[in-house]
């Protein structure tokens, strides 16, 4: 979701021959941070590397489906930035090229979803991520009471960034009951809520649309959950034909 620079004195000048060039020491596995084991394939890392590394990403992999390649920085990010599933594919956590930001996706599994396991409601088919892995989506049947909400743990965001927060979804024919709007809300991290109302009878179907529910900027000094929910049960309407992939959680854009 700074500091200044240091100040830099100019080196004294003396009349003696200069030392021979030091080469940087390499990073070993206890020496990093981020337990990357830079001797085992003949390359060096440096302290200046290791600072960079994401934002607690060593206590976010430890949920990796997956086991992860530490053997050097560049085979991390790699890994890093194209995603890596957590907790049984509930969540997604990759790292933005850019800003070098945490992102995640929180999937339709890992949120919390009015009469979810009735299937006469709901539907949960499965959705091909990647080439290779799946995700189970929820697929709305027929409710008049919809109700879609998680949270999320701030600790591994990073600090000093503007984040938003976007449910991805799908409307799919047939669909019905959506003349009322939904409604949106986010609670932040210092217990401000967001909310706002969106009408998806004016969204395109058949394919996966962003709806934003809120924003805020990631403070080392207020880390606590953010709330998120999408909701309408009102209106008193059946409503079918909408598709939960899951709640984005990234760099505003």
């Amino acid at each position: 979701m700074g500091s200044g620079w240091p100040v830099v004195h100019a080196p004294l000048i003396r009349e003696e021959a200069p030392p021979q060039d030091k080469k940087e020491p390499e990073m070993t596995m206890s020496q990093s941070s981020g337990n990357i084991d830079s001797k085992a394939n003949g390359t060096t890392t440096t302290a200046a590397e290791v600072n960079k590394l994401p934002h607690n990403y060593e206590a976010i992999i430890k949920d990796a489906d997956s086991p992860i390649d530490k053997s050097s920085i560049d085979m991390l990010y790699d890994q890093l930035q194209s995603g890596v599933f957590l907790n049984q594919k509930r969540k997604k956590y990759w790292v933005e090229r850019k800003t070098n930001s945490n992102c995640f996706m929180l999937y339709a599994r890992d949120l919390s979803i009015t009469w979810a396991q009735d299937n006469r409601y709901w539907h949960w088919p499965y959705l091909n991520e990647t080439s290779n892995e799946s995700i189970d989506v929820a697929e709305l049947l027929n409710v008049c009471w919809l109700d879609i909400h998680g949270k999320f743990e701030t600790a591994n965001l990073s600090h000093g960034v503007a984040y938003e927060v976007v449910f991805v979804v799908m409307l799919k024919d047939p669909s019905y009951g959506w003349e009322v709007p939904v409604n949106l809300r986010l609670i932040t991290p210092d217990g401000t809520t967001q909310q706002h109302q969106e009408n998806l009878m004016q969204k395109p179907r058949g394919q996966w649309i962003e709806i934003p529910a809120g924003e805020f900027r990631m403070s080392p000094e207020k880390i606590e959950d953010i709330q998120f929910s999408l909701y309408e049960y009102n209106g008193g309407q059946w409503k079918r034909g909408l598709v939960i992939k899951g709640v984005a959680i990234r760099p505003k854009k």
